[in-house]
């Protein structure tokens, strides 16, 4: 029988529970109290009627309480559904009722906005807010009011199947598709950080500069295994001088950031006033790092980093590549891959046949292992797409060299990635399609420095009708949020298609933007 998740805080609770979990500014926080907060929420969820094996929606920020978020449902045997909150109040609401969320925990700033669209979510119950947000509207609670009348709780018994988390990803069909994972799956997850990828200890300290909805919250399990401190940012916008005045602050010595993230520090000055010589870890993924700026940041910061490929399907990690095979004769071929094979993965790269290919040679890059999901929550027609033949269909190209060196190449879907966030062009064509001058639209991604990629479109529009730029902004703005929402609009005659009707976005790419 798999562990619950949360038994990781438990267990360093009772090793050392006076060791800091929580830096925050000038507070600091051990894990007895961590533990206890986190039992005691537990214990206030299940007073509110919440069953095992309910959803609970996180829509919290970065701050220290969204670590208590996180681990307090598992502990009660519940299923969290953690989505950014920085989404539109729609998406927000269209994942939350497709899981059939019960109850949502809320930071402050978004309570407002979720309650303005909680007619669209007929499960949910209970909204606990914080700060003292939505008082008085019906079945929303105070956060730390249940915290402070509520008795802790054990961590749950749980089983191979008992569902953790569900992680919504963005789908080509225009609507988000939730990864079902289990504690088993997340528990395979931290076996792979441990071995491969991140130091362990109470001497580490991480920092949390990510949505807590991605990988940040997915480092949590680890890190708390090892009985580490969480380091948090008093700043709201990542910029190169609050970042490097919190890692001398707090010696912070292992953090997670965007290539997004390290090209701003690349921009930023150089050297700097702050002595962050105890940052010995930079995990680095989620959208592509371009090799110059990866050797400017190695030459920059020394041989920290270390690249993961993964997907919300397959969690942190099915690759890396270690700090060490970033420096070295053979850096300068294999910095260009995301590595080898993490613990308790397979990789592999198959034909349209799902037949595998020769080393070298292209084709969809398959995993399996225990870390990928058991499916998509109720969508059986994806699961049988993605799922085949005992391997997670991952959808991007790439081929494995003769040492086992994973390379992508392109993708199977039109994913774009900006600045470490999925976007699904499918999801923006209709909106864009909603608008009365648009007869046809296609979304795109290009190459960008600072962001990886670009959202744009190209449009064409009704016979006799106008639209400008600032019009379909506003438009998009209205249902998606702003970073989906294309930067750049080409108005044009017509859109080229194959024969068969189907839109040639690679065409149309080269034809808009033929420098890349």
């Amino acid at each position: 029988m798999p562990l619950n998740l949360s038994y990781h805080l438990t267990r360093a609770a009772r090793r050392h529970p006076d060791a800091p979990a929580i830096l925050h500014g000038d507070v600091e926080r051990s894990y007895a109290w961590l533990d206890d907060r986190v039992g005691r929420l537990a214990g206030a969820l299940l007073a509110l009627g919440l069953k095992p094996g309910d959803r609970v929606g996180l829509v919290v920020e970065t701050e220290p309480r969204s670590i208590e978020c996180l681990l307090a449902p598992l502990r009660a045997g519940l299923a969290i559904v953690p989505v950014n909150h920085r989404l539109h109040p729609a998406e927000h609401a269209f994942m939350l009722d497709d899981c059939g969320a019960q109850a949502v925990l809320c930071s402050a700033s978004r309570v407002e906005p979720l309650l303005g669209v909680r007619d669209r979510m007929p499960a949910l119950e209970h909204v606990v807010a914080m700060d003292g947000a939505g008082a008085g509207a019906p079945g929303v609670h105070d956060y730390e009011a249940l915290i402070a009348a509520a008795a802790p709780v054990p961590d749950a018994r749980v089983d191979t199947d008992t569902v953790s988390w569900i992680f919504y990803t963005s789908g080509t069909t225009g609507h988000p598709k939730g990864a079902v994972h289990t504690h088993r799956s997340l528990g395979a997850m931290v076996d792979a950080q441990i071995i491969d990828i991140w130091p362990n200890g109470r001497q580490e300290r991480l920092g949390l500069v990510t949505p807590m909805s991605h990988a940040a919250g997915l480092l949590v399990f680890h890190h708390c295994a090892g009985g580490g401190a969480y380091v948090f940012p008093d700043f709201k916008r990542f910029e190169p001088e609050s970042f490097y005045r919190m890692v001398e602050r707090h010696r912070v010595t292992k953090v997670s950031l965007v290539p997004t993230m390290i090209q701003r520090l690349l921009d930023g000055p150089w050297p700097v006033p702050f002595d962050i010589s105890s940052l010995q870890t930079v995990q680095y993924g989620g959208a592509p790092m371009y090799l110059e700026p990866l050797k400017r940041a190695l030459d920059r910061f020394g041989p920290i980093f270390v690249n993961v490929y993964a997907q919300g399907e397959a969690p942190l990690a099915c690759t890396v590549m270690p700090r060490e095979e970033h420096v070295g004769p053979d850096a300068a071929t294999r910095l260009g891959s995301v590595g080898r094979e993490c613990h308790g993965v397979e990789v592999a790269i198959v034909d349209g046949d799902d037949r595998p290919v020769a080393p070298g040679e292209a084709g969809e890059i398959v995993v399996r292992g225990d870390l990928v999901m058991t499916g998509y929550w109720n969508a059986p027609e994806a699961n049988a797409e993605t799922l085949r033949n005992g391997w997670l269909h991952t959808g991007d190209v790439g081929y494995l060299d003769a040492d086992g060196y994973l390379f992508l190449t392109d993708r199977v879907k039109d994913m774009i990635i900006r600045g470490g966030t999925n976007i699904y062009p499918r999801e923006i064509e209709e909106v864009l399609h909603r608008h009365p001058a648009v007869e046809k639209a296609a979304v795109f991604g290009v190459a960008d420095l600072e962001w990886g990629e670009q959202v744009v479109a190209a449009i064409v529009l009704r016979s006799g009708a106008t639209a400008a730029d600032g019009d379909l902004v506003a438009w998009c703005r209205d249902s998606i949020s702003a970073f989906k929402t294309p930067s750049a609009f080409h108005f044009l005659p017509e859109l080229p298609t194959s024969g068969y009707g189907k839109i040639l976005k690679r065409d149309l790419r080269a034809r808009l933007y033929p420098d890349g």
